[in-house]
Protein backbone atom coordinates (compact mmCIF):
# COMPACT_ATOMS: atom_id res chain seq x y z
CA UNK A 1 0.00 0.00 0.00
CA UNK A 2 1.29 3.32 -1.14
CA UNK A 3 -0.11 5.75 1.92
CA UNK A 4 1.90 8.84 0.49
CA UNK A 5 0.31 8.30 -3.09
CA UNK A 6 -2.95 7.55 -1.56
CA UNK A 7 -3.53 10.53 0.45
CA UNK A 8 -2.30 12.63 -2.45
CA UNK A 9 -4.82 11.18 -4.92
CA UNK A 10 -7.56 11.79 -2.24
CA UNK A 11 -6.67 15.17 -1.78
CA UNK A 12 -6.62 15.78 -5.25
CA UNK A 13 -10.13 14.91 -5.98
CA UNK A 14 -11.85 17.10 -3.30
CA UNK A 15 -8.95 20.14 -4.36
CA UNK A 16 -10.25 23.41 -4.89
CA UNK A 17 -12.94 24.22 -6.91
CA UNK A 18 -14.06 21.18 -8.41
CA UNK A 19 -16.14 17.74 -7.67
CA UNK A 20 -16.75 14.62 -8.92
CA UNK A 21 -19.16 13.37 -11.63
CA UNK A 22 -21.23 10.18 -10.64
CA UNK A 23 -21.78 8.12 -14.10
CA UNK A 24 -21.91 4.59 -12.24
CA UNK A 25 -25.24 4.47 -13.05
CA UNK A 26 -26.37 0.67 -13.17
CA UNK A 27 -27.83 -0.51 -16.47
CA UNK A 28 -31.10 -0.51 -14.67
CA UNK A 29 -30.77 2.78 -13.31
CA UNK A 30 -29.93 4.37 -16.66
CA UNK A 31 -33.14 2.60 -18.25
CA UNK A 32 -35.00 5.04 -16.50
CA UNK A 33 -32.76 8.03 -17.31
CA UNK A 34 -33.12 7.23 -20.76
CA UNK A 35 -36.75 6.34 -20.36
CA UNK A 36 -37.08 10.15 -19.35
CA UNK A 37 -35.96 11.63 -22.87
CA UNK A 38 -37.65 8.44 -25.00
CA UNK A 39 -34.31 6.83 -25.73
CA UNK A 40 -34.31 2.74 -25.45
CA UNK A 41 -31.63 1.32 -23.21
CA UNK A 42 -29.29 -0.02 -25.10
CA UNK A 43 -25.40 -0.25 -24.62
CA UNK A 44 -25.02 1.82 -27.58
CA UNK A 45 -27.19 4.90 -26.33
CA UNK A 46 -25.17 4.12 -22.75
CA UNK A 47 -22.29 4.28 -24.75
CA UNK A 48 -23.35 7.57 -26.53
CA UNK A 49 -24.65 9.19 -23.46
CA UNK A 50 -21.58 8.62 -21.49
CA UNK A 51 -19.34 9.59 -24.25
CA UNK A 52 -21.25 12.92 -24.38
CA UNK A 53 -20.19 13.81 -21.02
CA UNK A 54 -16.30 13.01 -20.94
CA UNK A 55 -15.72 14.19 -24.14
CA UNK A 56 -16.90 17.60 -23.41
CA UNK A 57 -14.40 20.10 -23.79
CA UNK A 58 -12.95 21.63 -20.56
CA UNK A 59 -14.60 20.02 -18.17
CA UNK A 60 -11.86 18.74 -16.12
CA UNK A 61 -11.86 22.29 -14.92
CA UNK A 62 -14.35 21.54 -12.81
CA UNK A 63 -14.72 17.83 -12.47
CA UNK A 64 -11.80 16.11 -10.53
CA UNK A 65 -12.64 12.75 -10.81
CA UNK A 66 -15.59 10.22 -13.00
CA UNK A 67 -17.13 7.22 -11.37
CA UNK A 68 -17.69 4.78 -13.98
CA UNK A 69 -19.86 1.18 -14.05
CA UNK A 70 -18.22 -1.62 -15.04
CA UNK A 71 -19.59 -2.14 -18.35
CA UNK A 72 -18.33 2.09 -19.32
CA UNK A 73 -14.99 1.29 -17.43
CA UNK A 74 -14.30 -1.18 -20.67
CA UNK A 75 -15.96 1.45 -22.95
CA UNK A 76 -13.97 3.36 -25.74
CA UNK A 77 -14.54 6.67 -27.40
CA UNK A 78 -15.42 6.76 -31.41
CA UNK A 79 -11.96 7.78 -32.03
CA UNK A 80 -10.80 4.47 -30.17
CA UNK A 81 -9.76 6.12 -27.18
CA UNK A 82 -10.92 4.05 -24.21
CA UNK A 83 -13.20 5.97 -21.66
CA UNK A 84 -10.17 6.01 -18.74
CA UNK A 85 -7.66 7.68 -21.49
CA UNK A 86 -10.88 10.08 -22.76
CA UNK A 87 -11.11 10.97 -18.95
CA UNK A 88 -7.71 11.36 -18.07
CA UNK A 89 -6.68 13.56 -20.87
CA UNK A 90 -8.90 16.28 -19.09
CA UNK A 91 -6.97 15.72 -16.09
CA UNK A 92 -9.90 13.76 -14.42
CA UNK A 93 -9.21 10.96 -12.66
CA UNK A 94 -11.13 7.91 -13.76
CA UNK A 95 -12.71 5.79 -10.42
CA UNK A 96 -15.11 2.61 -10.33
CA UNK A 97 -18.25 1.36 -8.92
CA UNK A 98 -17.35 -2.11 -6.72
CA UNK A 99 -20.60 -2.23 -4.92
CA UNK A 100 -23.17 -4.81 -6.21
CA UNK A 101 -26.36 -2.52 -5.33
CA UNK A 102 -29.14 -3.31 -2.22
CA UNK A 103 -31.07 -6.49 -1.55
CA UNK A 104 -33.48 -6.72 1.27
CA UNK A 105 -31.92 -7.14 4.76
CA UNK A 106 -32.07 -10.39 6.11
CA UNK A 107 -34.29 -10.68 8.95
CA UNK A 108 -35.68 -7.02 8.32
CA UNK A 109 -36.77 -7.21 4.69
CA UNK A 110 -37.83 -3.45 4.95
CA UNK A 111 -34.28 -2.27 5.52
CA UNK A 112 -31.58 -2.70 2.52
CA UNK A 113 -27.82 -4.01 2.74
CA UNK A 114 -25.29 -4.00 -0.17
CA UNK A 115 -23.75 -7.09 -1.75
CA UNK A 116 -20.21 -7.36 -3.43
CA UNK A 117 -17.87 -7.98 -0.69
CA UNK A 118 -17.51 -12.08 -2.02
CA UNK A 119 -14.62 -11.71 -4.47
CA UNK A 120 -14.23 -8.06 -3.75
CA UNK A 121 -10.40 -8.02 -3.69
CA UNK A 122 -9.77 -9.52 -6.89
CA UNK A 123 -12.46 -6.98 -8.85
CA UNK A 124 -9.98 -4.29 -7.31
CA UNK A 125 -7.05 -5.72 -8.73
CA UNK A 126 -8.84 -5.88 -12.37
CA UNK A 127 -10.29 -2.50 -12.13
CA UNK A 128 -6.78 -0.66 -11.03
CA UNK A 129 -5.55 -2.39 -14.53
CA UNK A 130 -8.08 -0.97 -16.02
CA UNK A 131 -7.22 2.49 -15.07
CA UNK A 132 -9.37 3.03 -11.97
CA UNK A 133 -7.84 4.93 -9.32
CA UNK A 134 -10.32 5.64 -6.50
CA UNK A 135 -13.88 3.29 -5.90
CA UNK A 136 -17.21 3.64 -4.77
CA UNK A 137 -19.52 1.59 -2.72
CA UNK A 138 -23.03 2.52 -1.03
CA UNK A 139 -24.74 1.80 1.99
CA UNK A 140 -28.78 2.65 2.15
CA UNK A 141 -30.22 3.63 5.29
CA UNK A 142 -34.48 4.27 5.22
CA UNK A 143 -35.85 6.36 7.27
CA UNK A 144 -39.96 4.65 7.95
CA UNK A 145 -41.44 3.19 11.29
CA UNK A 146 -39.50 2.22 13.55
CA UNK A 147 -36.73 1.83 11.09
CA UNK A 148 -33.49 2.42 10.44
CA UNK A 149 -32.77 -0.17 13.09
CA UNK A 150 -29.45 -0.57 14.68
CA UNK A 151 -28.92 -3.98 13.15
CA UNK A 152 -29.17 -2.34 9.87
CA UNK A 153 -26.92 0.83 10.57
CA UNK A 154 -24.19 -1.70 11.93
CA UNK A 155 -23.99 -3.80 9.02
CA UNK A 156 -24.08 -1.84 6.54
CA UNK A 157 -21.17 0.38 8.20
CA UNK A 158 -19.31 -2.88 8.75
CA UNK A 159 -19.67 -3.57 4.87
CA UNK A 160 -18.24 -0.29 3.91
CA UNK A 161 -15.65 0.01 6.31
CA UNK A 162 -14.53 -3.55 5.00
CA UNK A 163 -14.63 -2.32 1.37
CA UNK A 164 -12.18 0.35 2.06
CA UNK A 165 -10.07 -1.43 3.91
CA UNK A 166 -9.44 -3.55 1.14
CA UNK A 167 -9.77 -0.79 -1.87
CA UNK A 168 -6.99 0.88 0.07
CA UNK A 169 -4.80 -2.49 0.18
CA UNK A 170 -5.17 -2.34 -3.64
CA UNK A 171 -3.83 1.10 -3.88
CA UNK A 172 -7.20 2.55 -5.01
CA UNK A 173 -9.05 5.16 -2.99
CA UNK A 174 -12.05 4.40 -1.23
CA UNK A 175 -15.25 6.45 -1.78
CA UNK A 176 -17.44 5.88 1.38
CA UNK A 177 -20.66 6.19 0.94
CA UNK A 178 -23.16 5.76 3.68
CA UNK A 179 -26.26 8.03 2.20
CA UNK A 180 -29.94 8.29 4.38
CA UNK A 181 -32.19 8.71 1.96
CA UNK A 182 -34.49 11.43 1.74
CA UNK A 183 -37.79 9.18 0.63
CA UNK A 184 -40.72 9.95 2.69
CA UNK A 185 -42.14 12.58 5.32
CA UNK A 186 -40.09 13.16 7.63
CA UNK A 187 -38.74 16.11 8.91
CA UNK A 188 -35.35 17.44 8.99
CA UNK A 189 -34.74 16.41 12.74
CA UNK A 190 -35.46 12.86 11.89
CA UNK A 191 -32.88 13.08 8.92
CA UNK A 192 -30.21 14.76 11.25
CA UNK A 193 -30.83 11.94 14.29
CA UNK A 194 -30.34 9.00 11.79
CA UNK A 195 -27.44 10.92 10.06
CA UNK A 196 -25.31 11.37 13.21
CA UNK A 197 -25.84 7.53 14.04
CA UNK A 198 -24.85 6.24 11.08
CA UNK A 199 -21.97 8.52 10.72
CA UNK A 200 -20.78 7.65 14.48
CA UNK A 201 -21.07 3.79 13.60
CA UNK A 202 -19.13 4.23 10.32
CA UNK A 203 -16.22 5.50 12.05
CA UNK A 204 -15.80 3.51 14.55
CA UNK A 205 -15.88 0.35 12.14
CA UNK A 206 -13.52 2.26 10.03
CA UNK A 207 -11.21 2.75 12.84
CA UNK A 208 -11.65 -0.86 14.17
CA UNK A 209 -10.70 -1.73 10.57
CA UNK A 210 -7.73 0.03 10.05
CA UNK A 211 -8.73 2.57 7.81
CA UNK A 212 -6.37 5.00 6.80
CA UNK A 213 -8.49 8.41 7.32
CA UNK A 214 -5.93 10.78 5.30
CA UNK A 215 -6.92 8.03 1.71
CA UNK A 216 -10.55 8.11 1.50
CA UNK A 217 -13.01 10.74 0.82
CA UNK A 218 -16.95 10.67 2.26
CA UNK A 219 -19.64 10.80 0.10
CA UNK A 220 -22.42 11.13 2.10
CA UNK A 221 -26.48 12.58 2.24
CA UNK A 222 -27.59 16.28 2.97
CA UNK A 223 -29.34 16.65 6.22
CA UNK A 224 -32.66 17.28 4.53
CA UNK A 225 -36.29 17.12 4.96
CA UNK A 226 -38.00 13.68 3.52
CA UNK A 227 -38.86 14.94 -0.15
CA UNK A 228 -42.84 14.48 0.84
CA UNK A 229 -42.53 16.37 3.67
CA UNK A 230 -45.10 19.39 4.72
CA UNK A 231 -42.71 22.28 5.01
CA UNK A 232 -39.28 21.53 3.89
CA UNK A 233 -36.45 23.14 5.74
CA UNK A 234 -34.80 26.07 3.75
CA UNK A 235 -30.68 26.35 2.55
CA UNK A 236 -29.82 28.01 5.55
CA UNK A 237 -30.67 25.11 7.84
CA UNK A 238 -29.91 22.56 5.58
CA UNK A 239 -26.86 23.82 5.95
CA UNK A 240 -26.43 24.56 9.46
CA UNK A 241 -28.24 21.32 9.99
CA UNK A 242 -25.67 19.44 8.21
CA UNK A 243 -22.43 20.87 9.05
CA UNK A 244 -23.47 20.60 12.91
CA UNK A 245 -23.89 17.20 12.04
CA UNK A 246 -20.47 16.27 11.02
CA UNK A 247 -18.77 18.46 13.31
CA UNK A 248 -20.01 15.90 16.02
CA UNK A 249 -19.13 12.83 13.72
CA UNK A 250 -16.27 13.25 10.59
CA UNK A 251 -13.04 13.63 12.02
CA UNK A 252 -10.77 16.05 10.69
CA UNK A 253 -8.20 13.75 9.16
CA UNK A 254 -10.76 13.24 6.70
CA UNK A 255 -9.73 15.26 3.63
CA UNK A 256 -13.21 16.06 1.95
CA UNK A 257 -16.69 15.49 1.90
CA UNK A 258 -18.32 15.44 -1.54
CA UNK A 259 -21.80 15.16 -1.04
CA UNK A 260 -24.51 13.48 -3.43
CA UNK A 261 -27.28 14.76 -4.40
CA UNK A 262 -29.89 12.14 -3.72
CA UNK A 263 -32.64 12.77 -5.32
CA UNK A 264 -32.81 16.74 -5.22
CA UNK A 265 -33.31 18.50 -8.35
CA UNK A 266 -30.06 19.91 -9.68
CA UNK A 267 -31.10 23.68 -8.84
CA UNK A 268 -31.88 22.53 -4.70
CA UNK A 269 -28.37 20.05 -4.73
CA UNK A 270 -26.42 23.50 -5.84
CA UNK A 271 -28.35 25.83 -3.55
CA UNK A 272 -27.87 23.73 -0.73
CA UNK A 273 -24.07 22.79 -1.54
CA UNK A 274 -23.81 26.82 -1.63
CA UNK A 275 -25.32 27.64 1.69
CA UNK A 276 -22.81 25.43 3.64
CA UNK A 277 -19.78 27.23 1.90
CA UNK A 278 -21.10 29.97 2.45
CA UNK A 279 -21.01 29.29 6.08
CA UNK A 280 -18.36 31.27 8.20
CA UNK A 281 -17.64 27.98 9.85
CA UNK A 282 -18.40 25.20 7.56
CA UNK A 283 -15.79 22.51 9.52
CA UNK A 284 -12.05 21.50 8.52
CA UNK A 285 -12.85 19.39 5.23
CA UNK A 286 -13.21 20.53 1.97
CA UNK A 287 -17.11 20.63 1.17
CA UNK A 288 -17.66 19.49 -2.50
CA UNK A 289 -19.94 17.19 -4.69
CA UNK A 290 -20.08 13.98 -6.36
CA UNK A 291 -23.12 14.42 -8.22
CA UNK A 292 -25.34 12.22 -10.40
CA UNK A 293 -28.57 13.42 -11.41
CA UNK A 294 -27.40 16.56 -9.66
CA UNK A 295 -25.14 17.07 -12.72
CA UNK A 296 -26.51 15.03 -15.55
CA UNK A 297 -30.40 15.93 -15.54
CA UNK A 298 -29.99 19.55 -17.86
CA UNK A 299 -28.11 18.32 -20.29
CA UNK A 300 -29.73 14.78 -20.61
CA UNK A 301 -32.85 16.67 -21.28
CA UNK A 302 -31.36 18.76 -24.07
CA UNK A 303 -29.55 15.37 -25.56
CA UNK A 304 -32.59 13.74 -25.69
CA UNK A 305 -31.13 11.03 -27.42
CA UNK A 306 -30.04 12.98 -30.80
CA UNK A 307 -27.16 13.11 -32.61
CA UNK A 308 -28.08 16.52 -33.55
CA UNK A 309 -28.43 18.02 -29.76
CA UNK A 310 -24.53 16.90 -28.60
CA UNK A 311 -22.91 20.18 -28.82
CA UNK A 312 -25.74 21.86 -27.25
CA UNK A 313 -26.26 19.29 -24.05
CA UNK A 314 -22.38 19.48 -23.98
CA UNK A 315 -22.94 23.04 -23.28
CA UNK A 316 -25.40 22.34 -20.69
CA UNK A 317 -23.02 19.75 -19.23
CA UNK A 318 -20.41 22.47 -19.12
CA UNK A 319 -23.22 25.40 -17.18
CA UNK A 320 -24.41 22.86 -15.02
CA UNK A 321 -20.53 21.74 -13.46
CA UNK A 322 -19.13 25.53 -13.50
CA UNK A 323 -22.01 26.42 -11.38
CA UNK A 324 -21.94 23.46 -9.10
CA UNK A 325 -18.14 24.28 -8.84
CA UNK A 326 -19.76 27.94 -8.10
CA UNK A 327 -21.65 26.08 -5.10
CA UNK A 328 -18.80 24.20 -4.06
CA UNK A 329 -16.62 28.01 -3.55
CA UNK A 330 -19.56 29.60 -2.12
CA UNK A 331 -20.04 32.21 -5.39
CA UNK A 332 -23.39 30.46 -6.65
CA UNK A 333 -26.25 32.57 -7.34
CA UNK A 334 -29.80 31.90 -8.90
CA UNK A 335 -29.16 34.50 -10.95
CA UNK A 336 -26.27 32.99 -12.79
CA UNK A 337 -28.58 29.66 -13.83
CA UNK A 338 -30.05 32.27 -16.32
Amino acid sequence: MDVVRLIETAMEMVGPGRGILAADESTGTIAKRLASIGAENTEENRRAWRQLLFTTEGFGEFISGVILFDETIRQSADDGRSFVEVIESEDVIPGIKVDKSTNPLANSPDEKITDGLDGLRGRLNEYRELGARFTKWRGVITIGDSIPTQYCIDANAHALARYAALSQEADLIPIVEPEVLMDGDHDIEACFDVTEATLNRVFAELDSQGVILEGMVLKPNMVLSGKDAADRASPEEVAEATVTAFMRTVPAAVPGIAFLSGGQSDVEATVNLNAMNELVDHGPWELTFSYGRGLQASPLAVWGGEEANVEAAKAAFYKRAKLTAAARKGEYSPEMED
